[in-house]
């Protein structure tokens, strides 16, 4: 991770919360030796370009893990609607950020080039307020999959829509294919960069029809008119929501070591 100054400064917020439906405490679970929350917060401090990672977090139980570990912890209110709303109160603590990136805690594999590659799309596009990544989509079971996230963009890179169905429609199957080239499906990953007045006043915006609709929060910025910059990668992966993805995850890790 860079410590020297940058312009614009760059932190990673790692919102992570300790209630979760599906997968209870998930942020705690430590198969692998390691809490799920350490994974990603490792990952983060991976990238070169961020002037700090910190997790924000409304669990005392999260925080001290970190900071235990020598982390950096932020304790934000249980109110929070979302996890975009747990970075923005967390930028409050963070003065000197220009650009947040927001990755969600239950993301242990994202790549740390992931992350610098998000910061890097708000360098190069100055007018944009909002930068994101997506990835080819090979497998057919995550186009139907509606925990997995698709999303189309225009030729400039500029997010047209987001959807827990497969988008675009094809309505003449013979024409495309999942191994089209170019890709015609993209999976959107977890993570965002938001200029600092940008996210601030995004936290401000009550939810969407749309965004309530596909619970998708980032519809909210398209709705109210605003653009997302969507970069491409090679790197999938796969947020940790169920015990089964866990389990996977756990595997894999294994296999590793």
């Amino acid at each position: 991770m860079n410590t020297s100054y940058l312009a614009p400064r760059s932190y990673v917020v790692i919102p992570a919360r300790l209630g979760s439906t599906r997968l209870p405490r998930k942020m705690l679970l430590a198969e692998t030796g390691m809490t799920l929350i350490e994974h990603t917060y490792a990952a983060a401090c991976g990238a070169r370009l961020p002037d700090g990672v910190v997790v924000a977090t409304d669990s005392p139980l999260i925080a001290e893990v970190i900071e235990r570990s020598h982390g950096d912890a932020l304790i934000t209110s249980p109110q929070c609607a979302s996890g975009t709303d747990r970075v923005a109160e967390a930028a409050a603590a963070l003065p000197d950020a220009d650009i947040l990136v927001n990755l969600q805690g239950d993301e242990p594999e994202m790549a740390a080039s992931a992350v610098d590659q998000v910061i890097e799309l708000l360098h190069a596009n100055p007018d944009a307020p909002m930068a994101t990544l997506a990835t080819p989509i090979r497998d057919p079971a995550q186009l139907t999959d509606p925990a997995c996230v698709k999303v189309v963009f225009d030729d400039a890179g500029r997010a047209m829509y987001f959807s827990r169905s497969a988008i675009p429609f094809v309505r003449d199957t013979a024409e495309f294919d999942i191994k089209s080239e170019p890709p015609l499906y993209y999976l959107h990953l977890g993570i965002y960069a938001y200029r600092r007045d940008f996210l601030l006043n995004l936290a401000k915006l009550p939810p969407s029809r749309i965004e309530q609709a596909e619970k998708l929060e980032q519809i909210r910025v398209l709705q109210a008119g605003h653009s997302i910059i969507v970069g491409v990668t090679e790197h999938s992966s796969s947020g940790i929501d169920t015990p089964e993805d866990y389990a996977a995850f756990v595997a894999r890790c294994r296999r590793a070591a």
